[in-house]
């Protein structure tokens, strides 16, 4: 009796493991590969490859490729068989996320040693073709990715200087008109705030290698938030406002005095249209006497000046006459 049971429960092992957990499908957003006594399937001698790597780091993730099973189904597996699966459409996390601790923004240091808190999501997906580092290279692929993209972003931050903002406190830009409303820019806080843009797109750059590291892609880094702590956030206002200020104050007298100079030259010209004025009857006087030399002589001359005297001495009322030297 004994024997029967036990054959009978040995049976039903067989039956469970072999023909019902010998059958397994792939949904349409997973990737499976399958082990063999713990060894993975590969295509042949493929490593995988990836040109943001230097050579250092080529041979520090040296991975094979391995075999994958897309979606379908049912396959078959032997019992010694097992099968990993993993979902490989693209998924957003929080900037926060972190598994040892609670937190609502990230924690950085910007080059003017102010305190910063970053907050937004990435978004990533599962390299098929480095599915061997996703599943046997790292421990916990996604705390690793997660705390990689971190210690990129801190770096970047206490890093970053606006290549606009530098050139702001030049005398080039401080003589041109549209410096003028941009100097309110310079601190790294705000230049941070002016480039999420580009921060955005350093860290993408930056974080192209993840694939080929642990397994896992980075679509897209989505940084919206860089709030500092609200005594900076004050003091950084009243800088703004400050600066501002001295902004409407520089543009103010730059006007005054391009209108001072405008006015100058328009004086300058009516002087030297009067000046003009009183000296050209004096020179017509002067080229009608030297005509009437040349043409009738000293007689001539002296003819004419005295018919200019007649009108004169009718309205004189008493003439002095003086000898002339001799």
């Amino acid at each position: 009796m004994q024997v029967t049971a036990f054959l009978l429960g040995m049976l039903v092992f067989v039956v469970y493991t072999v023909l019902i957990r010998a059958f397994y499908t792939v949904k349409p957003d997973e990737r499976a590969i399958l082990t063999s006594f713990g060894r993975a399937r590969r295509i042949g001698r493929l490593m995988v490859e990836d040109a943001s790597l230097n050579e250092e780091e080529k041979q520090r993730y040296r991975f094979p490729r391995l075999q994958v099973i897309g979606p379908g189904g049912p396959y078959f597996k032997w019992p010694w068989q097992e099968v990993h699966k993993v979902r490989v459409v693209t998924e957003a996390i929080d900037l926060t996320w972190d598994p040892t601790k609670s937190q609502h923004t990230i924690e950085a240091v910007t080059k003017d040693n102010l305190t910063t808190g970053v907050g937004g999501q990435i978004r990533f997906r599962v390299s098929e073709n480095n599915l061997y580092a996703y599943f046997f290279g790292v421990d916990k692929p996604l705390e690793h990715v997660m705390g990689y993209f971190i210690s990129v972003l801190r770096e970047r931050i206490a890093n970053f200087v606006d290549p606009k903002g530098e050139s702001l406190v030049g005398d080039t830009e401080l003589s041109t008109g549209s410096a003028a409303a941009e100097l309110s820019e310079g601190v790294s806080i705000n230049d941070l705030r002016k480039n999420l843009p580009l921060l955005n797109d350093y860290m993408e750059q930056q974080c192209r290698s993840t694939g080929a590291r642990y397994g896992i892609e980075l679509d897209a880094a989505l940084i919206t938030q860089i709030d500092p702590p609200p005594e900076v956030d004050r003091a950084l206002s009243a800088i703004n406002t400050t600066r501002n200020q001295v902004a409407a104050d520089i543009s103010t007298a730059r006007a005054d005095a391009e209108q001072q100079i405008t006015m100058s030259k328009r004086a300058v010209d009516i002087a030297r249209n009067n000046a003009q004025a009183e000296v050209a009857p004096l020179k017509e006087l002067a080229n009608t006497l030297a005509q009437i030399k040349t043409t009738g002589g000293p007689g001539a001359l002296r003819t004419y000046i005295r018919n200019l005297r007649v009108p004169l001495l009718k309205r004189a009322t008493r003439i002095v006459q003086t000898a002339a030297p001799k």
